[in-house]
């Protein structure tokens, strides 16, 4: 979930240019662009210009309502993370239960 590691990069490190949050999320610059334009269009961060000798650069700072869509965002992530958690130990049993068949069919 794309939305909320950005969110969370975000609040970690307000001067996080774009090109570094593509990087470190491993997403492409246009994605982070248009998911950073949503954000600010819903008022969930609020992008500040800082001035620098040779550049201009961004500081996106989570707003409060920024905070509260975090942790709904969080909120289901968790449950998506916890739903595939589920699957996969179902898939384990499963494979375990056919190593085990199949170990004794062997002796």
């Amino acid at each position: 979930m794309i939305e909320y590691k950005l969110i969370r990069e975000l609040e970690k490190n307000p001067s996080h240019t774009q090109r570094s949050l593509a990087k470190r999320l491993n997403i492409s610059l246009g994605k982070v662009n248009f998911v950073l334009a949503g954000f600010i269009g819903k008022g969930l961060v609020k992008a500040q210009k800082l001035q620098h000798p040779k550049r201009i650069q961004w500081q996106y700072v989570l707003t409060a309502k920024g905070v509260k869509e975090k942790l709904r965002i969080a909120h289901r992530y968790l449950g998506e993370r916890l739903s595939e958690y589920d699957q996969i130990q179902r898939e384990i049993e499963e494979l375990q239960e056919v190593i085990r068949v199949s170990s004794t069919l062997g002796k």
